[in-house]
């Protein structure tokens, strides 16, 4: 899709036939014949951008939710943009950190998710974003959503900036290539230490990173924070100046969001560093946690381990037991039924012998391929298993020890149901 064929879109015309389009038939089976019917009536180009946007957009819900039918998006910008729950949690700690009305740079807007997120909570700001294509695409968005006299979208080099006369800069470098994600925060687009350079000349600034970003990457006096959305980390930022709090790190868990995908008013809780030494360890206990992957990404498992009276069974993995059942939204727990030494052949004797039909296998500090591991146990075909029961199959070690944890599922409370020490709202 090019820029002539994308702004024709935006026409009369295209409007039209990107309704039409969003009516037919593009599955795998359907797409070639409807193609083939909407060209006898637009423009071959026209028609293929249309059926793009198309289906970007029903990719685009699981992120978006029903917001994804008006939204435009590129391939790359789609799979780079902001969760839309994610986009608003940032933007209300803008507002509560700015004041009303404050502008923001944006480097880096991509398809302007953070952009509108900010707009809709009252900042106003500029995006700058070097695609011209990905720019113009941001610009139809911030117009679908009446944003313009709110946010405009320009086409520049980020590092070529100056954040002179904005209340705060908000930068998302490139984490992706040709060859798939980036990891090192030096090959990021611009690199991240150029970015936080020209952040650090702003009053305030926030740097949108990859969650597996090391903590030794995060410079003096910011605050890092690790997201997840239903228990799947999606980012990290870097709250620098007077966007930071007053602590250098946090998990920040939000809600999963309506049946749509749109995001929920379910409220978002954080946890932060309570000054905790390493946790205890100790034998295994009747229940286990496994800590949100954010919480694990903020070396926050020690503040779980306290919240829920138990320690670890191994100092090097990051499993909790604990006599106690005490719900959390910072981590899903499990009844432990047994604790076996690990072998394939007694674990198959026990799954038969307790009638499970359905298996799942979770595993920490272990080299076991889960795969090839449900299909030793009998479960690798449409019809595995022995019976009706659910087991949950945790393989893990003690030392050099291999274990295997019979476990079931403790219904996980929301993040509303929190109220822990030193956790709280997002902010």
């Amino acid at each position: 899709m090019d820029i002539a064929s994308f702004r024709e879109l935006l026409t009369p015309v295209g409007q039209a036939l990107l309704a039409e389009a969003g009516e037919a038939d593009i599955s795998e089976a359907g797409l070639l014949g409807t193609a083939s019917r909407l060209r006898e009536r637009y423009g071959a180009d026209l028609v293929a951008a249309a059926l793009t946007q198309v289906r970007l957009r029903r990719r685009a819900e699981a992120k978006f939710g029903s917001s994804a039918g008006r939204m435009y998006f590129t391939q790359a910008g789609l799979e780079q943009s902001t969760r839309a729950s994610v986009a608003a949690h940032r933007a209300r700690r803008f507002a509560s950190k700015l004041p009303a009305g404050a502008r923001v740079l944006e480097l880096g807007c991509g398809i302007g998710a953070d952009l509108m997120a900010r707009s809709q909570v009252g900042l106003t700001g500029d995006g700058v974003e070097r695609d011209p294509l990905t720019a113009e695409v941001a610009r139809a968005n911030v117009t679908a959503f009446g944003l313009d006299g709110l946010a405009r979208v320009r086409v520049g080099d980020a590092l070529e900036e100056d954040p002179d006369g904005y209340a705060a800069v908000f930068a998302d470098p490139g984490r992706r290539t040709a060859r798939g994600r980036v990891f090192d925060p030096r090959s990021y687009e611009p690199p991240l230490d150029a970015v936080l350079g020209l952040a650090g000349r702003a009053p305030a600034a926030c740097v949108k990173v990859a969650p597996g970003i090391p903590h030794e990457a995060v410079p003096a006096g910011a605050e890092a924070e690790w997201v997840s959305v239903a228990g799947d980390v999606k980012e990290a930022a870097l709250w620098l100046g007077g966007l930071a709090g007053d602590v250098g790190w946090r998990a920040t868990l939000l809600p999963s969001g309506t049946p749509s995908g749109d995001p929920s008013d379910g409220e978002a809780v954080t946890l932060v560093p309570a000054g905790l030494g390493d946790p205890d360890v100790r034998p295994w206990g009747r229940y286990l946690y496994e800590p949100d992957g954010a919480v694990i990404r903020a070396h926050l498992v020690a503040e779980v381990a306290a919240l829920v009276g138990g320690g670890l069974a191994d100092p090097h993995i990051a499993y909790v037991t604990s006599d106690e059942l005490r719900p959390t939204p910072f981590a899903s727990a499990y009844e432990i039924d047994d604790v076996l030494p690990f072998s394939v052949k007694r674990l198959k004797a026990e799954l038969r012998r307790r009638g499970t039909g359905v298996l799942t296998v979770k595993k920490r500090g272990s080299a076991v391929d889960v795969d090839r591991l449900r299909r030793d146990l009998g479960f690798g075909g449409r019809r595995a298993g022995y019976g009706a029961a659910e087991t949950t199959v945790v393989v893990t070690r003690v030392g050099r020890d291999p274990v295997a944890l019979l476990a079931r599922p403790v219904p996980r409370p929301g993040p509303a149901a929190a109220d822990p020490p030193r956790a709280g709202r997002a902010g």
